[in-house]
């Protein structure tokens, strides 16, 4: 393909702002056409990133530096669940933004419909995929997940997920705005020691400040929830399986660091850092509840009873909640900060010592537990606005309710990834021993 010349001052990509090389005919990142030179998408305000707070009474907010998203690989990475455990984000539901499914490569003899093959038409190449491209419909797929004529990255399999198990359901999507999804989630439906069934949830949100922050999120789901399911049904006490499942998740993230490099191909003055992540759980056990959580990931309460309170179940490893604590400030200010979303509190080989938050609550009555990333609670952040985006009926339909939540975030401009996970409580007796 030859060459297409590109203003010389094109550095960054205009769509996704991935440096660029001055050979680049298309973006790393997010595949678009520097040929065309698009205008760069509107501001995606605050993206997550970390605050070291070595001081008390320190109170700037320093950015770790963008690390360039790590180049698609041949599909998702894919958390080793227990032999027998029945969980997790399940890839191929119908993608909100377009309603077309997503993370299901079509079958022999079901490709994409695209015009004859002729001269004009590109061909599969050595190592291609054999599929063609969504968005020209005349290219086909090199293994890196991109079209061969026009450039274009296709859906990855983590765009859009969605899971049902009995008593909790699961939906994670891309949003609006990033070209990658760096969120997890992970769900399971046990039975306890006694027969009794219990539910599990676990989100995490990976720093995007950080590098590799998609399988930061992906590898702490995972060994959360494996030490959760296999304590749980040994009758370990379930804040003490909380606490040491979000320490499991931390080692698991501390793994993917690797050892000090170079600087990066695009700044000589910039180095990556290590992958990092926030985490939130939920465990419903009878008639308690159990929360856990590091960052800025939540859990809310939302009763069946409308009439009666909600509550938020967790408190943020943030600036803005340390100023609100610290009395400094006033929630609203502190949120309207610019630094309101500097993180305190992660999961990476880079963090303070972490210390896992826990609480367990005894609902007297029915409702759902919305636990989530702030993809989703920056458009409904206090109990009473997720109470009221949340519909009526979300405890006998708890994936259609994560499918509403999601829905309602994308209309309100999907700045961000969305995760959320939704658990009935109490749970149906028919719950039990369901994995």
């Amino acid at each position: 393909m030859s060459q297409v010349p590109r203003p010389s001052q094109l550095t960054a990509c205009p769509a996704c702002r991935e440096p660029l090389d001055p050979a680049d005919n298309f973006c790393g990142g997010c595949g678009a056409d520097l040929s065309a030179a698009p205008p760069a998408l509107p501001d995606e305000g605050p993206a997550d990133y970390r605050l070291a707070l070595p001081d008390p009474g320190a109170r700037t907010a320093v950015r770790a530096p963008l690390a360039p998203p790590a180049p698609p690989g041949d599909g998702p990475l894919r958390p080793a669940w227990p032999p027998g455990a029945d969980a997790s984000a399940g890839p191929g539901a119908p993608d909100p933004r377009t309603g077309a499914v997503l993370g299901v490569p079509p079958q022999a003899g079901h490709a994409a419909p695209g015009p004859p093959a002729g001269p004009d038409t590109a061909r599969p190449a050595a190592g291609g995929t054999g599929r063609s491209c969504g968005s020209c419909r005349s290219g086909m797929i090199d293994k890196d997940g991109y079209c061969e004529h026009c450039g274009h990255a296709q859906p990855r399999e983590r765009d859009h997920m969605e899971h049902e198990l009995p008593g909790v359901a699961a939906v994670s999507d891309r949003g609006l705005r990033h070209h990658r999804n760096e969120d997890a989630y992970a769900v399971s439906a046990i039975a306890l020691a006694d027969g009794a069934p219990a539910t599990v949830a676990v989100v995490s949100d990976g720093v995007s400040s950080a590098t590799r922050p998609d399988e930061a999120s992906a590898a702490a789901c995972a060994a959360a929830r494996e030490l959760l399911v296999t304590a749980l049904p040994q009758g370990d006490d379930p804040r003490q399986v909380t606490h040491d499942a979000i320490m499991r998740a931390a080692e698991a993230v501390n793994a993917l660091a690797a050892p000090a490099r170079g600087p990066l191909q695009h700044d000589p003055h910039r180095h990556e850092n290590a992958p990092a992540c926030t985490i939130v759980t939920a465990v419903v056990t009878g008639d308690l509840l159990t929360v856990g959580w590091v960052g800025d990931s939540r859990a809310y309460w939302v009763p069946e009873d409308r009439s009666t309170q909600p509550a938020r179940l967790t408190e943020d490893d943030s600036w803005a909640a340390q100023m609100v604590a610290a009395g400094l400030l006033s929630e609203a200010e502190a949120y309207a900060d610019e630094r309101a979303h500097a993180i305190t509190g992660w999961l990476g080989a880079d963090a303070y010592e972490v210390e896992p938050h826990t609480a367990s609550f005894h609902p007297d009555r029915k409702g759902v537990v919305i636990v989530c990333t702030d993809g989703l609670w920056n458009y409904a952040e206090s109990a009473e606005l997720m109470a009221e985006v949340t519909p009526p009926d979300a405890r006998t339909r708890p994936l259609e309710c994560a499918r509403q939540l999601l829905a309602h975030a994308l209309d309100g401009g999907g700045h961000d990834n969305v995760t959320v996970a939704v658990l009935p409580f109490p749970l149906a007796p028919e719950g039990a021993g369901s994995a």
